[in-house]
C-alpha cells in the first residue's frame, strides 16, 4: 500500500534541502517517497527529474554532513584505478572509485547517506572504503567516461583498426568456407566493418543495407526508430552485398531467393557480438538486414527491464513454480526474447535442465541446450518439443507457438511437471487467451496450464540531461487516461528536447508491461470461453494494470513522455 506524503516527516537531507530553499516541502515529500519506492538515492532522483540543480544539492549535502565537495574535473578517466570495482557495482550504486591508498579505497558518491554502496563495494573488494562527496551530474558523466575509457570490449578502435576486426560465420557448415572473391578488398572490408562497429557503438538493434534505382543507403534502428546513416555510391551495392554474404557464409552467387545467416564479430578476446543476417531480393538488388544480438542483454537482470515491483514479483513467483506455462506476447521488436532469456538466466543453475527451440536462437547462453528449428529437414517446434520431453527436461522454452500441434504439446508438458515459456504475437494478455482458443486448444487445458501472461512494448526513455517540464491541462490529462487521484497527487510531465548526449531527446528504451496471473476467476471465465473484452475487464477487477496504465505510470515517473506512451500503447 502506498504511503501518503502527508504522513511523511522530513529528516536529514530532505529537510536540509527545504531549509536551504532548494525544494518546497510538498515537492521534497513527494521526491522522498518516489526515491524510496524506486530504491534510488534522493539526490539522484532529484537530479534525474530536474527538481533541483546538482551543484546546489551537493553543497547543501556538504553543509549537512560537514564535508567538502570534490571537483571531479580534476580527475581524468585514465587516472582512475582500473578493475578495482566491478562495473555492475559502479552502475548500480552510482559510485566511482577515485584512488587507492594502501588498503583504503576512496569512492566518489553524490549522496553521503548511501551507506549500502560503500558496504557492498567494501565486501566486493576487501578494501576499506571512504566516501568523497561530488556533484551528481558530474558524477554520472564521469562514470560514463570512466567505463568507456576502461572498456576492453571495444578498445580504442579507429579507422586504422577496422581491417583487423575478426569475423566468422555463426552457422559454419562442415563443407568449408566460401571462397573469397574480388569483393574482399580493403576499402569494402573497411567500410562494412565500420558500419557494423558504429552500429554497436551507437546502441543500434538493426542495420539495413538498401539498394534503390539511383541511390544506396544504410540505416540504423536505434531506440526503435530508423535513421539514415550513410549513402555510399550505388556502384558499390553489389560489392557491399557480396562482402556481407561472405561474412555470413551465404551463397554469393544466389541472388534470386532470400537467405539467412549469422556473423560473429570478435571485438576482443573476451567480447563478441553476433549478427543475424537476412537477404531479400528487391527490384534494384539485395536488401540486407542485420539484427544485432548482444548476449549481455539477457544478463542485465530483471531490474533493468522496467518491471514495476508488483509485476516483477509476479514474474519471479511464476518462475519458482515447478510447472506451468508463462506466455510473453507483443509485436516483433518489443523485447519478448530478452524477457524470456532473463527468466531463463534466473533459472539457469546446475540442478536444472533447460532446453529451447527457436527460429533461430538469438542469444547464446552457456548451460542451456538450444535448438534451431529447421522445417526444411523436418525439425519444427512440435518435433523439437517431442524430443525435449524424452530428454528429462525441467524447463522448456518454445520460441513461438504458431499452430495447434505445438500448442497442444507445450500445454501437455506444462501439465506434466514442466515449466514452459513461450511467445505469441498478440496485442494484450486477454487476446493471448482467446487466440489459443481460436487455434483449437480446449479451454480447460488453457485454464489449467497457463499460469502467467506478460504483454509488453518498448518505449524510448527520456534523456535525463535535457528533458524539460511540460504543462498539460487537467481535462487533457483525464482524456489521456490519468485518474483524478493521480492528478490531485501531483506530478510533472516531461517532453524531449534533444542534446549531444541523446537521439532527439531520448536515450535507451524501457519495457512497458501488462502482467496477468491466471486467478480462479479468470480460469473460470476461460473455461466458459469468455471474450477477450470480458477477460480484460476481469483482469482489471483483479488489480492487474493494462499496457496503457503501465505506460502512464512511466510518464508520471518521468521515465518517458506522454507522446511516446501514446506511440506505443494508444489505440
Amino acid at each position: 500500500m502506498a504511503t501518503n506524503k502527508s504522513n511523511v516527516t522530513l529528516t536529514g537531507l530532505a529537510r536540509r534541502f527545504v531549509e536551504d530553499g532548494l525544494l518546497d516541502e510538498a515537492t521534497a515529500k513527494d521526491a522522498f517517497l518516489q526515491a524510496s519506492q524506486n530504491r534510488i538515492p534522493l539526490i539522484t532522483y532529484l537530479v534525474q527529474n530536474s527538481l533541483a540543480g546538482s551543484r546546489g544539492l551537493a553543497f547543501s549535502a556538504a553543509m549537512e554532513f560537514g564535508v567538502s565537495v570534490l571537483d571531479l574535473g580534476a580527475f581524468l578517466p585514465e587516472m582512475l584505478p582500473e578493475k578495482v570495482v566491478d562495473e555492475k557495482l559502479v552502475r548500480k550504486h552510482n559510485a566511482l572509485p577515485l584512488f587507492k591508498r594502501g588498503n583504503r579505497l576512496f569512492i566518489a558518491v553524490s549522496d553521503p547517506t548511501n551507506i549500502q554502496a560503500l558496504d557492498e563495494i567494501k565486501f566486493n573488494t576487501g578494501l576499506s572504503t571512504d566516501a568523497v562527496l561530488v556533484d551528481d551530474a558530474k558524477l554520472r558523466e564521469a562514470i560514463d567516461k570512466y567505463l568507456e575509457s576502461h572498456d576492453t570490449s571495444m578498445g580504442n578502435l579507429d579507422d586504422a583498426d577496422l581491417e583487423g576486426v575478426e569475423t566468422e560465420s555463426g552457422d559454419q557448415d562442415d563443407d568449408g568456407a566460401v571462397a573469397l572473391t574480388e569483393v574482399d578488398d580493403a576499402p569494402i572490408v573497411k567500410y562494412v566493418n565500420k558500419m557494423l562497429l558504429d552500429a554497436i557503438r551507437g546502441g543500434a538493434s538493426d542495420v539495413h543495407f538498401e539498394p534503390y534505382e539511383k541511390i544506396y543507403r544504410v540505416r540504423y534502428r536505434t531506440d526503435g526508430m530508423l535513421k539514415e546513416i550513410s549513402r555510399p555510391s550505388i556502384k558499390l551495392a553489389p560489392k557491399i552485398s557480396a562482402r556481407v554474404k561472405i561474412m555470413a557464409q551465404l551463397d554469393i552467387s544466389e541472388r534470386r531467393v532470400p537467405q539467412d545467416g549469422r556473423i560473429k564479430m570478435k571485438l576482443s578476446k573476451t567480447k563478441a557480438i553476433d549478427f543475424r543476417v537476412n537477404t531479400l531480393p528487391t527490384l534494384w538488388g539485395e536488401k540486407i538486414v542485420l539484427r544485432i544480438l548482444d548476449p549481455s542483454q539477457a544478463k542485465l537482470g530483471i531490474d533493468a527491464l522496467g518491471y514495476e515491483e508488483d509485476q516483477k514479483k509476479l514474474y519471479l513467483d511464476s518462475l519458482k513454480q515447478p510447472q506451468g506455462m508463462i506466455l510473453v506476447t507483443g509485436p516483433t521488436g518489443s523485447g519478448k526474447t530478452v524477457s524470456l532469456y532473463t527468466g531463463l538466466n534466473i533459472l539457469n543453475t546446475p540442478e536444472i535442465n533447460i532446453s529451447t527451440a527457436e527460429d533461430p536462437a538469438e542469444i547464446n547462453l552457456e548451460g542451456i541446450n538450444q535448438v534451431n528449428v529447421n522445417t526444411r529437414v523436418g525439425l519444427g517446434f512440435a518435433e523439437a518439443l517431442r524430443a525435449f520431453l524424452r530428454q528429462d527436461p525441467d524447463v522448456i522454452m518454445v520460441g513461438e507457438i504458431r499452430d495447434l500441434e505445438t500448442a497442444n504439446i507445450a500445454i501437455k508438458a506444462a501439465q506434466t511437471g514442466h515449466m514452459v515459456l513461450s511467445t505469441l504475437h498478440t496485442n494484450s494478455a486477454a487476446e493471448t487467451l482467446t487466440r489459443m482458443m481460436n487455434m483449437g486448444v480446449p479451454a480447460f487445458n488453457i485454464a489449467t496450464s497457463v499460469s502467467l501472461i506478460i504483454a509488453q512494448r518498448l518505449g524510448r526513455r527520456l534523456c535525463v540531461a535535457c528533458k524539460e517540464p511540460l504543462k498539460v491541462p487537467t481535462d487533457i490529462l483525464l482524456e489521456e487516461g490519468f485518474t483524478q487521484e493521480q492528478i490531485d497527487t501531483g506530478f510533472t510531465l516531461y517532453r524531449p528536447k534533444g542534446c549531444d548526449k541523446c537521439n532527439g531527446g531520448y536515450k535507451g528504451r524501457v519495457g512497458i508491461y501488462e502482467v496477468v496471473k491466471i486467478t480462479d476467476e479468470l480460469a473460470n471465465m476461460i473455461m466458459e470461453e469468455a471474450s477477450s473484452i470480458q477477460i480484460a475487464k476481469q483482469a482489471q477487477a483483479d488489480g492487474f494494470r493494462n499496457l496503457r496504465q503501465s505506460a502512464l505510470r512511466k510518464v508520471i515517473e518521468g521515465v518517458t513522455s506522454l507522446e511516446e506512451a501514446n506511440r506505443v500503447t494508444k489505440d
